[in-house]
């Protein structure tokens, strides 16, 4: 038979029990919102636009670091080029200037015997001979020429090979900045690639897009260009509304203008991809301009418009943050073209939405 005896409550002790184990359970719920399996939702998004953000502001600025090492790096390249050529310039004339005075040796011997001075001169310390012979008067007039030109030339080699052996590890230092820089920033990228990869699609799109200005200049056809930064939820201009520059600014302008859609790649400098400062170079180049490599040098260049963009004309370059690790281009009408980040298109973006460093006049 059935019993009807009613259930025990559960004691005051027991329900601590109880609330403490839920509590554990909660506590250990949110602390797993962090890995590669939390749920989709308005947090973690946040949580990762957040860690995403940063990892590509750090990329960024490793990008620029690496540019800059690079542009360093081909300038040693040259230099040391250089100087090797001027070194064997430089052997070759002191090999022609020790063979006349071999000569005025073996005329010596032929005619009596080597003049002491010669003696010298063939002795184990060439430099010591040079002194003594300078002290004593024992070279001729017509040796002491060639003599002085001989130890003048071979000053200016020893000093070219320790300019090269100073370049040479100078490179050899900027070599390792360049692999250490570049495996900073793979590993930043695929960092931010995993986290982006717990979000759907759309959560994905809305955090690459960052503060990018949903805009195009151009009308698409065909897939082009400006389609492509089209579909990344732009919206077409005329660049008739744009006002017009002028001289080299203008080119730079169109041919910022003409490679919206085209994708950033970190260190790239076109024609198919671009890094901020690459496109700046690429589109000023085209006008006859050259540009240093890194936002930081560009932030250098040309004349200082100081902060506020409603001075700037287009052709300008507006270089942002306080560390100047990102650039666009001046367009007219508070936008600015530029190459954003990981992921995105070249396209546009309002003049202000990044902190303005300085904007400067090619």
């Amino acid at each position: 038979m059935a019993s009807h005896r009613r259930p025990r409550r559960p004691g005051r002790a027991h329900t601590s029990v109880l609330t403490a184990a839920a509590a554990t359970a909660v506590a250990l719920s949110a602390q797993g919102g962090g890995t590669a399996h939390a749920v989709p939702g308005p947090v973690g998004k946040e949580q990762v636009k957040a860690q995403v953000d940063q990892l590509l502001l750090e990329q960024e600025a490793a990008t620029e670091k690496y540019n800059g090492a690079t542009e360093r790096a081909d300038q040693l390249r040259q230099q040391a080029g250089q100087l090797q050529d001027r070194i064997a310039r430089g052997q070759e004339r002191v090999a022609e200037l020790a063979s006349g005075l071999a000569a005025v040796a073996g005329d010596e011997y032929r005619h009596g015997g080597i003049d002491p001075a010669v003696q010298l001169m063939f002795s184990a310390d060439p430099d010591a001979y040079l002194s003594q012979a300078s002290s004593a008067g024992q070279v001729a007039s017509t040796q002491a020429g060639v003599l002085k030109a001989l130890r003048a030339e071979q000053g200016r080699l020893d000093q070219q090979k320790a300019e090269a052996a100073a370049v040479l590890g100078e490179l050899d230092r900027s070599t390792q900045l360049l692999s250490s820089t570049k495996a900073e920033i793979r590993r930043k990228l695929q960092e931010s690639e995993r986290l982006l990869g717990t979000l759907n699609a759309a959560d994905r799109a809305a955090i690459v897009r960052g503060t990018d200005a949903p805009v195009t200049v151009g009308r698409p056809a065909g897939g082009g260009a400006a389609s492509r930064s089209a579909a990344r939820g732009g919206v077409q201009i005329d660049p008739a509304a744009l006002p017009q520059a002028s001289g080299n600014a203008a080119t730079a302008v169109r041919v910022a203008l003409e490679q919206q859609g085209k994708p950033y790649e970190w260190a790239a400098g076109g024609p198919g991809s671009f890094d901020c400062s690459g496109l700046m170079v690429y589109a000023y180049a085209k006008a006859g301009v050259a540009l240093p490599r890194t936002s930081q040098a560009q932030g250098n260049v040309g004349t200082g418009i100081g902060t506020d963009w409603r001075n700037a004309q287009p052709g300008d370059l507006v270089v942002y943050r306080a560390d100047r690790t990102h650039v666009g281009m001046y367009i007219g009408n508070g936008m600015v073209v530029h190459a954003p980040r990981k992921g995105d298109v070249v396209k546009i973006m309002k003049a202000d939405a990044i902190t303005i460093n300085t904007i400067r006049r090619i």
